[in-house]
Order: C-alpha cells, then sequence, then structure tokens
C-alpha cells in the first residue's frame, strides 16, 4: 500500500509537471529566434531587469521586465540571435545588483533566480536550462548535405554515363543493333559540343560570378531561412545578405569594359554607344522605380509614401557612369612591347584620367562625410544613432549621408532601415541614398578594372592571376587597415549602409578573390562548367526583376504553418531560389534572354 501511494505522488508530480509546461508553452507560444525567460525573486524588494545586445554598439540598457514584491516570477520572451546582458537593480534605485551575459537559444526554456546572500546588499543571480533549446543549425546543416550531395552527383554524372556498367545496362534496356548508332550520336554530340566552345569566346566565369551573385540575392531577398547571418547587418559589419549586391556592380564594371571593347572594335560609333548606355539607364531606373519600390499589392499609389532611390535605381546611374568613363576612354593596346619602368603598373598608368576622376569622387565622398556639418548632430558621425552611442546622437543616423538625402528628397527615402528594430531608431534612412552610390561607382571601378586584366592580358593567365592576386591583397590590406580589423573601432567601420570607404576596398578583396578562383576553375582548368548559376547569370535581369514581383505569390512562398523553427522557412526560401534558378535553365534551352 505504501508503494502504490508512492507511485501515486511520482505520477502525480509528473503529470501536474507536464500540464504546467505545456499550459506555459500554450500561453508562451514561441516562434523561429525566440526563448523564454522566467525571472524568480527571492528579494524583499521590487526589482527592475534591463537588457542590451553585445550586437548593438554603446547602446543604453532597455527595460526587459519589472518583478514586484510578493511576486513568485515573472516571464518574458527574448530574441536568440545575439548574446544579451542583463542588469539586475531595484525599481527606485540605480545601483546593480547582479548582471550576467547570455546567448540564450531558440525554443530553449531559461529562469533567472535572484537571492540574497549572506550580506545585506548582496544578491546572487544564477541561470537554469528549463527546456533545452532547438539546435537552430540543424535545418542548415541538413540542407547543406543535401546540396553537397547533389552537387557531387551532378559532377560525377558524366563519369557515370561513360561507365562500362552503364553501357551495358543501356544496351540491356535498348533494341539490338542501336548501339553503334547511339556511340555515333553521342560522339557527334561531343564534336558538336566541342566545335561550340572553340568557336565561344564568352568567359564562363563571368556569368558564373553574376549568376552566383543573383542566386543568393534572391535567397537572402526571400528571408535567408530566418537566420541572422543571411539579413543585412543591424549597422557597422557583415553578413552573407552584405555581399551579394557589391558583387553585382563589381561584375557591371567587369562587363562594361568587356561589352564596350568589343563594340568599340566592330566601329560602333561614340553617338550610338552613347544612346544605348543611356536607354539602358533610363530603362532600368524606370523598372526599379515603377515595379521594384511599388507594387499592385501596395493599394494606390500615393506620393506621401513613395521610395524614390532604390537598388536598380543606384544599379542603372552606376552603369551609366562607368559606361561614360568607358566611352570616352582612350582606348589603348595592353601590354605594352616597348619596355618601361612603370610597365607592372601599365593597365594604371596609362588610364590615369579615370584614376584622376575616381579619385576625386573619392575626396568628394570623403570631404562630405567627414567635414559636412550636419545640424544638431557631431561632424563626421558614422553611427546608427537611435540607443546607440549612449543614446546622445538618436536623431543622426546615417550623418551625413542621411541628411543629404532628407535635403534632396525629403521623406521619400527608407522608413526601414536594417537598424531600426536593434538601435530603435526614428529617423529614415535609405541605404541606396546618394551619398553611397559615389562608393558604388569606386566599386564598379574596380570591377572594370578586372575587365581590363581580362581583356589585355587574354591568353596570359599567369598575368592574369598575378594581377588579380596584386589587387586582392591592396584592397584587403586597406580595408583591414581602415577597419583595424574591428567590427565598430575602426577609422572608417566597414557598413553596407553608407557604402563606406573600407566596406568597398573589402567587397573590393572579395571580388577579385572569387573572380579569380572561378577564373582559373572554370576558364583554365575546365574543371566546373559553372551550371547552374550560369543559367540565372544570363538572364539576370529577368531573374532579379521577376523574383522582386512574384516573391510573395505561391509557388514560390506561402502561409508557413510551422513558425517555432527554421525548417519550413529555410525549405520554403530554397524552394523559390531554386525555381528561379530552374527558370532560368529554361529560357536558357529556349535561347531567351532578356537584354535591355
Amino acid at each position: 500500500m505504501k508503494m502504490i501511494n508512492v507511485l501515486y505522488v511520482y505520477f502525480l508530480t509528473l503529470f501536474s509537471a507536464v500540464l504546467c509546461e505545456r499550459l506555459h508553452d500554450a500561453v508562451y507560444k514561441l516562434k523561429m529566434d525566440e526563448a523564454l525567460l522566467t525571472f524568480h525573486s527571492e528579494l524583499q524588494y521590487s526589482i527592475s531587469v534591463l537588457y542590451t545586445s553585445d550586437y548593438c554598439y554603446k547602446c543604453l540598457y532597455q527595460k526587459l521586465a519589472i518583478v514586484r514584491n510578493g511576486q513568485q516570477n515573472v516571464s518574458v520572451v527574448v530574441r536568440a540571435p545575439f548574446q544579451l546582458t542583463l542588469r539586475i537593480l531595484p525599481v527606485d534605485g540605480n545601483s546593480t545588483l547582479c548582471s550576467l551575459s547570455q546567448t540564450f537559444e531558440e525554443a530553449g526554456h531559461y529562469s533567472l533566480w535572484m537571492r540574497q546572500s549572506g550580506l545585506l546588499n548582496d544578491v546572487t543571480c544564477s541561470l537554469t536550462v528549463d527546456k533545452s533549446p532547438h539546435n537552430a543549425y540543424l535545418p542548415l546543416l541538413v540542407a547543406f548535405l543535401i546540396l553537397a550531395f547533389a552537387a557531387i552527383f551532378w559532377a560525377s554524372l558524366p563519369y557515370i554515363r561513360r561507365c562500362r556498367c552503364t553501357q551495358r545496362l543501356k544496351d540491356l534496356v535498348c533494341c539490338h543493333g542501336s548501339q553503334y548508332s547511339m556511340e555515333s550520336e553521342e560522339t557527334t554530340n561531343e564534336l558538336s559540343v566541342e566545335q561550340n566552345k572553340s568557336k565561344s569566346t564568352r568567359l564562363k566565369s563571368l556569368d558564373t560570378f553574376r549568376g552566383f551573385s543573383l542566386t543568393v540575392m534572391v535567397f537572402v531577398n526571400y528571408g535567408g531561412g530566418g537566420y541572422w547571418f543571411f539579413e543585412h547587418a543591424p549597422w557597422n559589419g557583415l553578413t552573407v545578405a552584405d555581399l551579394v549586391m557589391p558583387w553585382f556592380v563589381f561584375m557591371i564594371g567587369t562587363s562594361v569594359v568587356l561589352a564596350f571593347s568589343s563594340m568599340h572594335k566592330k566601329g560602333v560609333p561614340r553617338l550610338q554607344l552613347l544612346r544605348k548606355l543611356s536607354w539602358r539607364t533610363i530603362v532600368l531606373m524606370l523598372i526599379g522605380f515603377c515595379f521594384i519600390n511599388y507594387s499592385p499589392r501596395d493599394g494606390l499609389l500615393s506620393w506621401s509614401w513613395l521610395r524614390i532611390p532604390g537598388v536598380l535605381q543606384r544599379l542603372g546611374f552606376t552603369y551609366f557612369v562607368l559606361a561614360l568613363m568607358q566611352t570616352f576612354s582612350t582606348h589603348r593596346e595592353i601590354p605594352l612591347k616597348v619596355h618601361h619602368w612603370w610597365n607592372p603598373i601599365q593597365d594604371v598608368v596609362l588610364y590615369w584620367p579615370e584614376w584622376l576622376f575616381i579619385a576625386l569622387l573619392e575626396i568628394v565622398w570623403l570631404c562630405i562625410t567627414f567635414f559636412m556639418p550636419v545640424p544638431n548632430c557631431p561632424t563626421g558621425y558614422l553611427g546608427a544613432g537611435g540607443i546607440g552611442d549612449y543614446g546622445l546622437h538618436s536623431n543622426c543616423t546615417g550623418g551625413a549621408a542621411a541628411y543629404i538625402d532628407r535635403w534632396l528628397l525629403g521623406d521619400k527615402i527608407y522608413w526601414h532601415p536594417s537598424c531600426k528594430v536593434l538601435y530603435r531608431t526614428t529617423q529614415p534612412f535609405d541605404p541606396e541614398g546618394v551619398l553611397g552610390t559615389i562608393n558604388s561607382i569606386v566599386m564598379g571601378f574596380f570591377g572594370m578594372q578586372a575587365g581590363k586584366i581580362l581583356l589585355f592580358f587574354r591568353e596570359m593567365n599567369r598575368s592574369i592571376l598575378t594581377r588579380f592576386l596584386a589587387w586582392a591583397l591592396i584592397l584587403g590590406i586597406s580595408a583591414a587597415i581602415l577597419s583595424k580589423c574591428t567590427r565598430d573601432e575602426g577609422f572608417i567601420p566597414v557598413n553596407k549602409n553608407l557604402w563606406s570607404l573600407s566596406y568597398v576596398t573589402c567587397m573590393g578583396f572579395m571580388s577579385f578573390v572569387l573572380l579569380g578562383v572561378m577564373y582559373f576553375v572554370m576558364d583554365i582548368k575546365k574543371w566546373w562548367g559553372g551550371k547552374p548559376f550560369i543559367y540565372p547569370g544570363m538572364n539576370s535581369i529577368f531573374v532579379y526583376v521577376g523574383h522582386s514581383l512574384l516573391g510573395t505569390y505561391f509557388p514560390f512562398s506561402w502561409e508557413m504553418r510551422f513558425q517555432d523553427s527554421h525548417w519550413e522557412k529555410l525549405f520554403q526560401n530554397l524552394w523559390g531560389s531554386a525555381l528561379w534558378v530552374f527558370i532560368a535553365y529554361l529560357l536558357y534551352r529556349k535561347r531567351f534572354f532578356l537584354k535591355i
């Protein structure tokens, strides 16, 4: 009988615990990247809990919860991605009782116990885990393994087809006597492919790099599986989402040099080149203004909320300036046959007017950024404002860059910058604003240098790779010096919102490295044909505009049922991105390429 009572009490306690946990989960329905934190206070007075994110630079502490005297516990939902620093202090005082830093992982339940120790004002805080969190990165690992397996299978498919056992299987399945016809057909196809390869002078690395950048851009624009590193950095620093647009700008510069040099050799008049680049610029800007910034689901067009800057607007204007430079540039054949002491840098010396123009542009950016007075803000301010910098410059988001945008465009700029949530900013800031366009042109100019190296040193692969490496080292070292290899403490922090000089040099470094690796793998060694990224790279305008207009519609996205983890979100975003790659492949098969 005693044993039965013990078992009864045990199962009753277990049932009560499970029931309480279920009720707790029902009240606090945690979503992706959220955790539950419960405060248990055994103190004889009310306390206030403040917090700040370690990703938020010099940010003011914000109120998280108040645990009043007599309350058993108070629960709050906290965001999981970044480490939080908590401060416990009396409601009617400013002295810190205790503090701790912790990264709260997805779906975890945590308890913070606050107890009085032996001394009167000595308080101890201890954190316990009531429910183990999920492994938020498991979906990403599974997706990576699946994609890696698919890539390995795709790469090994030609070898599988040539395998003797595969040929025997074909003989068994197919009719007798068809072996010769199959082999002859295969040989004919291979010969035609080789002939096409020999006739084609198009560099696969360029289209593949462009397509890879565009595919990553589609993925991060669709949500990146809900992971913070696939979203834009709140202010300073880099995430995957911050890489793709400068890569695309870099490829614009490379393509401008190759395309306009080809037209120059064909004898296309300069006036016709001007008409072509002007028309393309106008079309790109109109598409960005009329279709990307605005869509029918936004309702009736209203001047009160219309945004003037945008991604395609910046790409269009950057293309316009770079194409103008290439149109009016004196065409010189490099390498020179006559030896000079400056031969190692001849592609720079012979084009000194372009370098002088870019240097003047960068001087303008530096002078405006660091010396232009901004009302009620410190001169040269590069911070996010809001609660950053201890709240001293709350209305100074973006400094001179934002001031120029408001002065020229009023409120017709972006009201939801990436710093809005973390830094609690109240001012609009446009990451595609006027001042940042200067450094966008500089980024495209680095791409023009890559294009000149590919053009003038063709069939001299060692020289091409050496110069790519030299440029990568120069730009990488410059970025390291400007940023001091830190996120927030550099002379000029790496910042995608501002398109800072350190950001542009860092992205130039990565672009030269990636393009050099792809050129070596695809155009020199021919180990990889660029599939599947080469397909969206050859139809970039169609894919970019299409994914922007149709991204919220089925089958590219749908209403998610499971919002408590990354599984469905990651699958949805990968599915949407893969669909656009498949559409680009179908267009490639049909030889349809949208050109402006």
